[in-house]
């Protein structure tokens, strides 16, 4: 006993005190807590932002989600730290913004449509939306980014045409009405509203013709094809292909967000944005193309090498605080080599000490034999089979060290012979 608290014990204590030392190097767990920057109340960004909120919450984490005007504001949130994550359409941000702003994945497409009134004859080019009154989106929205660019490539501006900023419902509503001659808008297919123009006779798409020539001169552009009927085959939804630009959603991130809070985010969008639709195979979103800034590097890991064993095994929040405490492994090896080293001479003094601790005693009373009287020779003797007794009942060792147990009965037989023959 005296052994192991010489030498064992400060090994114990320096095990702790290492890893006291160590945890004040690791970083706290982050604040459970994220803002969401996604965009009006009907769009599309908005309800997938509440996708995201609700399977979030079921994993204890605080999800707020704002209302906000698109891509555009969306960003500007996220760089003035009003936001953490936002949706931003793909190709209004550039590599400039990579300081303040990450991006984590591409997420879905977004077709861009353009609507335009029937007036008995079909619009094959956008140059023949030339002096007419078209909505481009609402004022410094992504949509009329992006459709300020198409337009511009047409030798279309302001100076020639009637450029008007309007929502999408304000520009469905006034191309049903007739008040205006052409709508732009970047919306998923699964909106109401693009069912809705779709089914009105009044109203055509454009398809464009040139498609395949925006798609290379915009690399953040796809040209995709909408076949007849995919969207409605009783309605028959559209009547005929349809050859649509798009643009991604992309999730972005302000930089230095906790990359647990990222991994997180990225096993949700793969359990949302993973299933087959209309322009994308199975698990073909998310991806890590069409990026405007720098891909997060915990969202680059994430993509390349999926989950971590430990996520697989343990719920989340468990594998993530577990790996945070990896580093406290460097010393916790570091200590517990020697410490584990020690185990096997620990183990045999310990079993050793249960058969020599009788030896004190019995070298005392050899020595006494030759002075005793008659009487305390008797005495004696009785005790030694007393004790004879005791050490075969209670002195339990495993065979390994089965030679030393009989060595210390035939000592103690020797010692009775011994008396019994001064007797």
């Amino acid at each position: 006993m005296k052994k192991f608290f010489t030498l064992y014990l400060p090994l114990v204590l320096l095990v702790f005190l290492a890893f006291f030392i160590t945890s004040r190097f690791i970083q706290p767990a982050p604040e459970r807590k994220i803002v969401i920057a996604a965009g009006s109340v009907e769009g599309e960004y908005y309800k997938t932002a509440l996708h995201y909120k609700k399977l979030l919450e079921e994993e204890k984490v605080e999800v707020t989600v704002l209302e906000t005007a698109g891509s555009l504001e969306n960003a500007q949130l996220i760089k003035e730290k009003k936001a953490d994550i936002g949706f931003v359409q793909s190709g209004i941000l550039s590599q400039n913004d990579s300081e303040q702003i990450e991006s984590l994945a591409s997420i879905y497409y977004e077709p861009i449509w353009i609507f335009y009134k029937n007036e008995g004859f079909s619009i094959e080019y956008v140059v023949q939306l030339i002096s007419k009154k078209i909505s481009v989106g609402g004022f410094n929205t992504g949509t009329s980014y992006l459709a300020t660019q198409i337009l511009n490539d047409n030798g279309i501006n302001s100076s020639n045409t009637s450029l008007l900023n309007l929502s999408t419902q304000e520009s469905k509503q006034k191309l049903l009405n007739g008040e205006i001659d052409a709508m732009i808008m970047v919306i998923s297919p699964d909106s109401s509203t693009v069912e809705e123009l779709l089914e009105n006779p009044n109203i055509n798409v454009l398809s464009i013709k040139r498609a395949k020539a925006y798609s290379m001169k915009y690399p953040y552009l796809e040209n995709l094809t909408l076949h007849e009927g995919t969207m409605d085959l009783y309605k028959n939804l559209p009547y005929e292909d349809i050859r649509l630009l798009a643009t991604t959603a992309n999730l972005v991130v302000q930089k230095d967000f906790p990359f647990e809070l990222i991994r997180l985010l990225l096993k949700k969008a793969k359990k949302i944005h993973a299933e087959k639709s209309l322009f994308a195979q199975f698990g073909q979103f998310p991806n890590i193309n069409n990026l405007d800034t720098t891909i997060n590097d915990e969202a680059f890991k994430y993509f390349k090498h999926g989950d971590s064993w430990l996520e697989s095994i343990f719920p989340y929040w468990v594998a993530s605080n577990i790996d945070r405490l990896k580093i406290m492994l460097i010393p916790l090896l570091t200590l517990l080599f020697p410490l584990f080293k020690g185990i096997v001479p620990l183990y045999t003094w310990t079993m050793r000490s249960k058969i020599y601790k009788w030896y004190d005693e019995l070298n005392s009373i050899d020595k006494k034999i030759p002075t005793l009287s008659k009487d305390e020779l008797k005495d004696t003797l009785s005790y030694l089979e007393s004790l004879q007794t005791q050490i075969s009942e209670h002195t339990k060792v495993p065979l390994s060290f089965m030679g030393e147990y009989y060595n210390l009965l035939l000592h103690l037989q020797m010692l009775i012979t011994k008396i019994k023959s001064r007797l």
